[in-house]
Parts: structure tokens; sequence; C-alpha cells
């Protein structure tokens, strides 16, 4: 059971570890509310390049949370699951924050 556990879990890092990396490249589909809950107009004319470095580390951020709760399921090492607690709000702050930041940009 375990082992499908930590399988899930690293399906799931894998998956945010890709978002990330063609976040990065600007390539794919925006995955960022700012992009999309803009209008058609506001789109078209939007500097997309910090929404998509914003998306880029919160989707590498979240790959990291699920890899390390997923070694914690594998290798029952409890330390990997309270790292990954820590994370999460560290992720949250760099949300808001990093919105803020371009939000004064504009």
């Amino acid at each position: 059971m375990k082992i499908l556990i930590s399988c899930f879990l690293f399906i799931i890092a894998c998956t945010a570890f890709v978002l990330s990396v063609r976040s990065f490249f600007e390539k794919g589909f925006l995955l960022n509310n700012a992009y999309l809950y803009a209008s058609q107009t506001e789109k078209e004319t939007m500097n997309k390049k910090p929404y998509y470095r914003q998306s880029a580390v919160v989707f590498l951020m979240v790959s990291l949370i699920f890899l390390l709760n997923g070694l914690s399921v594998l290798l029952m090492i409890e330390d990997f699951s309270y790292l990954a607690m820590v994370m999460i709000p560290i992720v949250l702050v760099y949300v808001v924050v990093s919105s803020i930041g371009i939000e004064r940009k504009k």
C-alpha cells in the first residue's frame, strides 16, 4: 500500500516538475490566476514573462513538496514530511510577495 501511495505522490511530483520546466521556458498554457482571470484584451497586452516565472517557481516548490512526501511514505522517514510541511507556508508567502512585486512593476 505504501508503494502505491508513494507512486501516486511521485507522479504528481513529476507532473508539477514538467509544468515547472515548461513555465521556465515560457512554453504551453500559462497557469496563473492573473492570466486566467484577465479579459481577452488584457491577455493580449500583458507581459507574461513574470507570470510564467512565478508559476514555474511555484510548480517547482510543489514538486519538491510531493517528492518529499513520497519519500517520507516510501522510506518511512517522518523528517521529510515535516520538511514538506515547512515548505507549504514558504510557497504561500512567495506567491503573495511575488504577486505584489509583479503588480508594483506594472
